[in-house]
């Protein structure tokens, strides 16, 4: 997620429009819907706003911060840490960076 992150801030601006950004974006309101389902079960997670371009990185690096706390301290189904490295990896690959 952190290399990700650090390649989705290295990326020039008209990468990150073709669909990089979006890629980010999509990862990161997943991530965070996954640590909310953690944390509260049973309440109605909510949606990462779009903060734009150049907030992406940041925006997955705070998502996926929060699913390694929620993995580390909740009771996360079985298999949720090795889904969510595959989410990244499908990401990266998707963005092309």
């Amino acid at each position: 997620m952190e290399r990700f992150a650090d390649r989705l801030r290295a990326a020039p601006q008209s990468r990150l429009q073709r669909g990089a950004a979006a890629e980010g974006l999509a990862l990161a309101r997943e991530l965070a819907v996954r640590a909310q389902r953690i944390e509260a079960p049973g309440r109605q997670p909510w949606t990462m706003p779009d903060a734009g371009v150049f907030a992406v990185a940041d925006q997955l690096v705070v998502a996926g911060t929060d699913l390694a706390e929620a993995l580390r301290t909740g009771a996360a189904p079985r298999g949720e840490l090795d889904e969510a490295v595959a989410l990244v990896e499908a990401a990266a690959r998707r963005a092309r960076l």
